[in-house]
């Protein structure tokens, strides 16, 4: 049934798997069930064919009971209000699965789809066209219109944005310099994932794929898998995905699938991930890689392999597939690919699940790492990062571990347990 859910109410029905685990007051209950702020903001830009159009931004923040919000932006056809609550509902329990003193927010930038205003032709336009076709231009315009009209919520004190789908370090860039126009100086911590050269991290490009590289490998060691034939099938080939397909490459695993929005290929020889990426730069698709067959993304995710890295979209595993998962473990490095029921038939079939509010908090924690830095002003060299991070995303694995054999759950909910006690225990310390 949930598998018809929006995302908002997938997010609400897994705080409510795992109510009778943790003892939760019911007034508490109640404030996590909904966030406690909501901006919906309006604005038109003239984009590149000279016409107006009409966007809408939302910047949704679920609990602040631990820190300050934080959480990524994203700019996509397909945002709405729901997925943004959502989304920083997952950020809350990924940062408390980490401890990090952080709650969950998260922001989202679409076109407008009133009928009364925009033609079907006009907004299939606007899907292709928003955001990978706009100039940069015009892009920095929504950008800054974006961050202008959500100002009043954010702050290195209050709620820290960083990229997310199809936003990057020159995003965000853009949100910190117009954050500190309006305030009349620079406020570097303001956002995470800048450019280096304004504040940003070493490390943090890399952050979200190297989390879910060690989480996979700690995931191996405990299962007892790791000395089989070391084979991982990885859907998406973004940021995640391509450094995902290069870290596990580096460390003698064979990459043998890789897709991206167009499709993917394969080869059980392997493939060699930095072959890709050039031809991804150049033609715009992994799909014209010559050493390899075509395949969907559909396929990708049956196929066997010791582990599936879903890098790309929410909802990919579901009912409908779950079955047919060869994978002995699957790493999402993806927010939310797994509908509920697809996770109970992955756990019957005996896969093991690291569940994306631990396998992909390595960007949020590195995040994390660059907001210290930029309040400190004391830059660290990715040596000193990268430790950081594998020390604490061990540490997180092994808490997690701790709920999963203590409640004989899976991996997602043991996930929950954990960040859920540590967020109602902060609540219960502030009511």
């Amino acid at each position: 049934m949930s598998e018809n859910l929006n995302p908002k109410q997938i997010a609400q029905s897994q705080l409510l798997k795992v109510r009778p685990f943790v003892e939760i007051p019911e007034k508490i209950f109640l404030k996590l069930w909904e966030p406690e702020r909501i901006l919906k903001v309006r604005f038109a830009i003239t984009i590149d064919n000279n016409s107006e159009a009409l966007f809408l931004g939302y910047r949704s923040q679920h609990c602040s009971w631990i820190g300050p919000l934080k959480g990524g932006v994203r700019y996509h056809a397909d945002v709405t209000e729901d997925e943004v609550v959502a989304l920083s509902m997952w950020m809350t329990w990924k940062c408390a699965v980490m401890e990090l003193p952080y709650g969950g927010g998260k922001g989202g930038v679409t076109f407008s789809r009133d009928p009364m205003l925009v033609t079907p032709e006009r907004i299939e336009f606007l899907k292709d066209y928003f955001p990978k076709k706009m100039s940069r231009h015009v892009l920095e315009n929504i950008t800054r219109k974006f961050t202008e009209k959500i100002a009043p919520l954010i702050g290195p004190d209050k709620d820290i944005p960083a990229p997310d789908v199809n936003t990057d370090s020159q995003i965000m860039a853009w949100m910190m310099d117009e954050f500190s126009r309006g305030v009349g100086y620079t406020v570097p911590a303001v956002v995470t994932g800048k450019p280096i050269v304004l504040g940003g991290s070493l490390g943090r490009n890399e952050a979200t794929a190297r989390g879910t590289f060690i989480t996979a490998i700690k995931a191996l060691k405990y299962t007892k898998l790791l000395g089989e034939e070391k084979t991982v099938a990885i859907q998406g080939f973004g940021n995640a995905g391509s450094i995902a397909a290069r870290l596990f490459h580096e460390a003698g695993f064979k990459v043998i699938a890789i897709s991206d929005s167009k499709g993917g290929v394969v080869n059980s020889n392997g493939l060699n991930p930095r072959e890709l990426e050039a031809i991804k730069a150049e033609t715009g698709s992994v799909i014209n890689y010559k050493d390899g067959e075509r395949l969907s993304n559909e396929e990708l995710l049956t196929l066997p392999c010791l582990v599936l890295v879903p890098a790309a979209l929410e909802n990919v595993i579901t009912t409908k597939n779950a079955d047919d998962i060869k994978a002995k473990v699957v790493a999402e490095a993806a927010n939310g690919p797994t509908t509920p029921e697809a996770d109970e038939i992955l756990h019957a079939n005996g896969v093991f699940v690291v569940p994306d509010i631990l396998a992909n908090a390595g960007g949020v924690t590195v995040s994390y790492y660059e907001w210290i830095q930029g309040r400190e002003q004391d830059y660290w060299d990715e040596n000193s990062v990268n430790m950081r991070l594998e020390a604490r995303m061990k540490r997180a694995f092994d808490k997690v571990i701790a709920e999963y054999e203590k409640n004989t759950v899976n991996m997602r909910t043991a996930a929950y347990i954990h960040a859920v006690k540590r967020v109602v225990s902060a609540g219960k310390l502030r009511r």
